[in-house]
């Protein structure tokens, strides 16, 4: 039998600051995107209970101190693998996961986490402030590099025209899975007497609290539509610099407001993405209808110049950068009718996208639509930098020749690339993301430290990237691609802030990637994502992260993986990579790799060969990969960009269109790398013609289990577009959300993803159960709703609860003793909560009443000083396991020599926030004095 615990024994150090930290998601995925697991006999950290809550059991965390809305989702983990996505309450600090069926024996370690971070860790693991674990050895503090080159244009420098500024608000529209209207609200900058049709730029903003109150210091909602007394957070005016910038270059900009999906996504399996695909694209047809008839434009917007639909760039921060995204590909590969909220022909072409410390939650990149992904390097919210994904997870996706490239920007955070999220700046309450300790500063990224950016050099650095690569994609000028591909020039505009890329895609080819099959000698095949240490490329222990291995929905991902080397002496080790078939860097100039190595380790030198089929090798040369500045609190382990010529290559004779191996030499004294992948460089940027591919989306199911009988059921799943092409299914087992991988060759309008799902019927209690897979692209093929599958719902009512007292009245020195009985076994384990409450009349047990072994056992409070057992906030819970019936509660009582009237103790059950339940169980006892 489980001991009951009590709610208040929070002994856990997560900062009480919290509060004051808007980079942490509160409101999550929904239910949906859970998977499911069960629980052991094994005590919970304090801060957790288990819980039935509306006849469903329930993993329930209780923060310290609110943790405010953000773009990263709050997960829990437990054994090292994901549990799944809780439901925020309102008052953002409790937190519930349903739980499902089965009784594993290893629900240990668990935790919460946002963005990779741990949010519950105990005091002996956590300083104060710190969010992840403390560095062995914490870095000096960061002394920034010498500035790169300059590029050959700088495209943060303002253009010629002259700007205006105008809004529009529209009526709400409706989206599928959102039950209230979202707004159709947005701010316009423009160019001033700009001849012609004129591009246009679209910026999307992120999760982040929707109300606040004015005059009230820190006084902000998640709520949707804001109660009376507060107002609308405008976090869809905090890129008005962003887009004067564009605009006086020639662009059409318009930054839209999302506060009503920020305020329901948490009821969105996939987080929102597709509703916010849908509020940009429905705005993208009004002003394609706008662009098509001028005069039926709102009149504030009749001095616009009209937009040129066949040029648009979207901009998205955090959420709003996976809900562009969406949008790229809902233009390109249509979604199915029924998660659509922007049906009708697509008038426009999406020519590329920026995004902004975003999320990717399904990791379903666009291969085909060019993307600049910028990584904040002090990022407190989507501390994981999970975007990267963005650019790692098109590679064989498709063909390859669209541009994706990543801009790690060091000392920047997540919100100051908004100024209506930036202190000082903002209308409403902000903050800075990144929490700093003043006991305990980050050599990196606290504010003062010689790499921390200012809020202005943050978003002035910001705006200079997006005009890159507006300048890039939009405008077709190749002389920006250098400030984004990993070559190494700067834009002098983004001042002193230290800017580095890399990339793949465009004119690259011949990849020799660790993904696919492929020998390795004198280094270790990786994993990205895999709880044993012994497989995975980064220990989950050692403090920082790297962006290349994000974790996904799975405990373990198969295909994504690097090359480790590690070392002792220069020269000692070479890394030898042979993929399974021979690589063409015919007609390319250099070699690029992107190689990660230990933040604050200064500069590897690495020596580059390659071999080719008739085993000529050729010594290409040396290369030196500089390490980033990091801390435990950054995802420093970030590949750098670095390239060889080939020239010795040709010198040597080598056949390049048959290329079997590539071997790195590390040249220094110990250290340790990983190889993310290489390629065949040159430069240029060709256009991109997106492939015709099938889509696939994984729909949702719910049912009932019935009284009687076997039913199986489908996982929904559509297939559409064109083509064939080749995805990797999980299958997560429902007990204990292990998964099991497989490719599938999928088509349109086939059933090639085929997950029966058995349903046994019976009359038994029991809790729902999810029965869920999660795909993702592999080649040939695109994902959009990544998750789901079919909701088995109980429909038996839970057993009826009564109470016996079997010693309800005794005197001193005894126990009280009652019985708690359920009227039938149930199936699953069930937990009741109680709390001892004032009794209704007469005197109440004191805490000197009681033996305070069980007093401290039960509420973690001590005798002294004397009060009233209801007073310590006792709130225990009573665990029935499956198929018992009985719970025998006891409650010793002490003698002592003082003369007292009869005194009781009442037991009321309540839910997990302490309130009644109606029509619930009440219990009480009295003691009186020994004779």
């Amino acid at each position: 039998m489980i001991r009951a615990r009590h709610i208040g024994v929070t002994a856990v150090a997560l900062l009480a600051t919290l509060a004051g930290t808007p980079g942490l998601a509160a409101a999550q995925q929904p239910p949906g995107t859970r998977p499911s697991t069960t629980l052991s006999d094994t005590e919970l950290p304090p801060g957790w209970q288990l819980s039935a809550q509306g006849g469903r059991r329930e993993l329930v965390w209780h923060a310290p101190a609110p943790v405010p809305m953000g773009d990263a989702r709050v997960e829990f983990h437990a054994g090292g693998r994901l549990l799944g996505v809780p439901v925020a309450g309102r008052d953002g600090r409790t937190f519930r996961l349903a739980l499902e069926r089965g009784r594993p024996s290893d629900l240990k370690d668990v935790r919460a986490l946002a963005g990779g971070r741990r949010l519950d860790a105990p005091a002996e693991h956590r300083a104060p402030g710190r969010r992840t674990a403390p560095p062995v050895t914490p870095p000096t503090a960061a002394v920034p590099a010498a500035p790169a080159p300059a590029g050959a244009v700088d495209p943060g420098r303002p253009g010629a025209y002259r700007t205006l500024t105008s809004a529009y608000d529209l009526d709400p529209v409706t989206l599928p899975g959102l039950p209230r209207p979202v707004e159709m609200k947005a701010v316009v900058v423009a160019p001033k007497n700009a001849a012609g049709r004129r591009p246009l730029a679209l910026f999307l903003h992120g999760r982040h609290s929707t109300c606040y109150k004015p005059g009230a210091e820190d006084d902000v909602t998640g709520d949707w539509p804001c109660a009376d007394g507060y107002r609308p957070i405008p976090s869809h005016r905090g890129y008005l610099r962003d887009q004067q910038l564009l605009a006086s270059q020639g662009y059409v900009t318009v930054s839209i407001s999302a506060n009503g999906i920020n305020g329901q996504d948490w009821q969105a399996e996939d987080g929102g993405a597709e509703a916010r695909s849908s509020l940009v694209r429905r705005h993208l047809a009004d002003w394609a209808d706008w662009a098509a008839h001028p005069g039926h434009a709102p009149a504030a917007l009749r001095r616009v110049p009209r937009a040129d639909l066949s040029r648009v760039l979207l901009v998205g921060h955090s959420r709003g950068g996976e809900g562009v995204n969406r949008a790229a590909m809902d233009s390109l590969y249509p979604p199915p009718a029924d998660q659509d909220g922007s049906r009708g022909p697509v008038r426009w072409t999406i020519r590329g996208t920026v995004l902004i410390g975003p999320t990717i939650f399904g990791q379903n990149p666009v291969a085909d639509v060019p993307s600049a992904t910028i990584l904040p390097g002090c990022d407190g919210d989507v501390s994981d930098l999970q975007g990267e994904v963005y650019v790692d997870g098109t590679r064989g996706v498709s063909s390859g020749t669209a541009l994706h490239s990543a801009v790690y920007v060091v000392g920047a955070n997540h919100n100051f690339f908004n100024s209506e999220w930036t202190p000082g700046q903002a209308e409403a309450p902000a903050s800075d993301d990144f929490w700093d300790d003043e006991q305990e500063r980050d050599p990196v990224c606290s504010p003062g430290s010689a790499t921390r950016l200012t809020a202005d050099q943050q978003h002035r650095a910001g705006a200079t990237y997006i005009a890159a690569a507006a300048r890039l994609f939009v405008a077709g000028d190749d002389r920006a691609r250098p400030l984004l591909d990993g070559t190494g020039l700067r834009a002098p505009s983004a001042g002193p802030a230290r800017v580095l890329t890399h990339a793949v895609g465009a004119r690259r080819g011949g990849g020799f990637l660790p993904d696919g099959p492929v020998t390795v000698t004198g280094g270790r095949l990786c994993s990205a994502v895999d709880p044993d240490p012994a497989v995975s490329c980064l220990d989950p222990e050692v403090p920082g992260s790297s962006p290349h291995f994000a974790g996904w929905e799975t405990d373990r991902e198969t295909g994504r993986r690097a090359v480790a080397l590690a070392w002792t002496a220069p020269g000692g080790t070479t890394a030898a990579l042979r993929p399974g078939a021979a690589v063409s860097l015919a007609g390319t100039r250099s070699l690029a790799l992107r190689v990660i190595v230990p933040p604050n380790s200064g500069s590897t030198p690495f020596d580059v060969a390659v071999t080719d089929a008739s085993g000529r090798r050729a010594a290409l040369g040396r290369v030196t990969v500089d390490a980033l500045p990091g801390s435990g609190r950054t995802a420093s382990y970030w590949a750098r960009e670095v390239r060889v010529p080939l020239t010795a290559a040709t010198r040597a004779g080598l056949d390049l269109r048959h290329v079997t191996s590539l071997a790195l030499t590390p040249r220094s004294d110990a250290g340790r790398a990983w190889l993310v992948d290489a390629w065949g460089w040159r430069p240029g940027t060709p256009a991109v013609r997106a492939a015709a591919l099938p889509r696939v989306d994984v729909g949702r199911t719910t049912v009932k289990e019935g009284d009687s009988g076997v039913r199986t059921y489908t996982v929904p799943v559509k297939v559409s577009g064109h083509g064939s092409g080749q995805v990797r299914v999980y299958v997560l087992d429902p007990a204990t959300g292990r998964a099991q991988g497989r490719v599938v060759t999928v088509r349109p309008g086939g059933h090639d993803i085929d997950v029966p799902v058995t349903v046994r019927g019976d009359t038994s209690f029991s809790y729902d159960v999810q029965h869920d897979i999660a795909v993702k692209a592999v080649h040939g093929a695109v994902v959009g709703a990544h998750r789901g599958g079919v909701t088995v719902q109980n429909d038996d009512p839970m057993p009826a609860l009564t109470v016996t007292p079997t010693a309800g009245r005794v005197t001193e020195g005894r126990a009280l003793d009652w019985r708690l009985s359920l009227s039938e076994p149930s199936a699953v384990d069930i937990w009741l909560p109680f709390r001892i409450v004032p009794v209704t009349e007469g005197a109440e047990l004191s805490t000197k009443d009681v033996d305070p072994r069980w007093l401290s056992e039960w509420t973690g409070e001590e005798p002294d000083p004397e009060r009233a057992l209801s007073a310590t906030g006792a709130w225990v819970w009573m665990e029935f396991p499956a198929g018992s019936t009985r719970y025998d509660l006891s409650l010793p009582t002490v003698t002592d020599q003082v003369a007292e009237p009869a005194e009781s103790v009442r037991f009321e059950q309540t839910d997990d926030d302490g309130r009644p339940v109606p029509g619930g169980v009440a219990f009480t006892g009295t003691v009186t004095d020994a004779p």
